[in-house]
């Protein structure tokens, strides 16, 4: 089984379904495997099970935490079906609609748009929003899955001032294309973003301004969260970042869009992996509770009891 190291990685926060989302969706897209299948014991939402699994190339994480977060469009993933990669992308992207179909929820029709030649957007049964497009293969080769993000409400109008925090905050990165909103698309303004990419260590987002009333924002229900190498860096990352204060929690923070993040030491996939014993697992997740930031010398200490 091939491991996928990944320095961020999008994380979905389900009630009580991670396990079964996470088959449905290996289920789904090709080149698909759940890596690992642990149960967090004794949080303040009672056993949660913890799942990684990989996409079609791009690594997730999913918990079962609780009814507190639900999925809603401000970030979706984009799925490339490339016809200079594959010849049967148009006839995959149609078998993959299907699947996220049932039980879920079109968003926009999957059909010609100006922008491409087929496109839709869908909200699957579990809420969680996807953007399927069948993409011009002249460019650069982007990666089949990106994360999405949709800068509505008090937002509109920042996806583009965004791109560029991001990208003076994390090292690795670079920015992409970037299409702006041309005049007449009402009550989208001239000059916002229609549609941008950019590389944040080595995974590749995609951001954009909608000035439709959506009435919803981003929200911890997908969050991003980075593998830091070392304890300086979980600082750095932190400081940069978090804008609200009081989200800051067991390495979760907010900035100053409302995306949240989490701040992780790397080694935390060691210390909650199938490897770990169940004893070590909870002594982690009991040293981590009560921290904001995460202390990985603490953490470790913990692991090793």
């Amino acid at each position: 089984m091939t491991t996928i190291t990944q320095k961020i990685v999008p994380h979905l926060w389900f009630d009580k379904e991670a396990k079964e989302a996470a088959a449905f969706y290996t289920s789904v897209f090709p080149d698909s495997q759940i890596s690992s299948e642990i149960v967090i014991k004794d949080t303040p939402s009672g056993d949660c099970d913890l799942v990684s699994f990989d996409l079609w190339g791009q690594r997730f994480m999913a918990i079962s935490a609780g009814p507190y977060f639900s999925f809603n469009p401000s970030i979706s993933f984009m799925v490339n079906f490339d016809p200079a990669r594959d010849k049967n992308a148009a006839s995959q992207m149609e078998a993959v609609w299907e699947k996220l179909s049932d039980g879920g929820q079109v968003l926009m029709p999957l059909d010609t748009y100006p922008f491409s030649e087929k496109y839709g957007w869908i909200q699957d049964k579990y809420g969680l929003s996807w953007q399927l497009i069948l993409t011009n293969p002249e460019g650069e080769e982007r990666p089949p899955i990106l994360p999405s993000m949709m800068f509505i409400g008090e937002n509109v109008g920042k996806a583009e001032e965004a791109v560029q925090f991001y990208l003076s905050v994390f090292k690795n990165s670079k920015e992409g294309v970037s299409a702006k909103y041309p005049a007449g698309m009402e009550p989208n303004q001239e000059g916002t973003v229609m549609f941008s990419d950019f590389m944040l260590e080595n995974v590749w987002l995609t951001a954009m301004d909608s000035a439709l009333n959506h009435g919803f924002q981003f929200n911890e229900a997908v969050s991003l969260l980075v593998n830091c190498d070392t304890q300086e860096e979980i600082d750095d990352y932190f400081e940069n970042l978090s804008a609200v204060p009081e989200a800051e929690q067991c390495g979760w923070l907010k900035d100053k869009y409302g995306v949240s993040w989490q701040i992780s030491p790397k080694a935390m996939d060691e210390m909650m992996s199938e490897k770990a014993t169940q004893e070590q697992i909870d002594r982690v997740n009991k040293a981590m509770m009560p921290m904001k930031k995460l202390d990985i010398e603490t953490l470790r200490k913990a692991y090793e009891g």
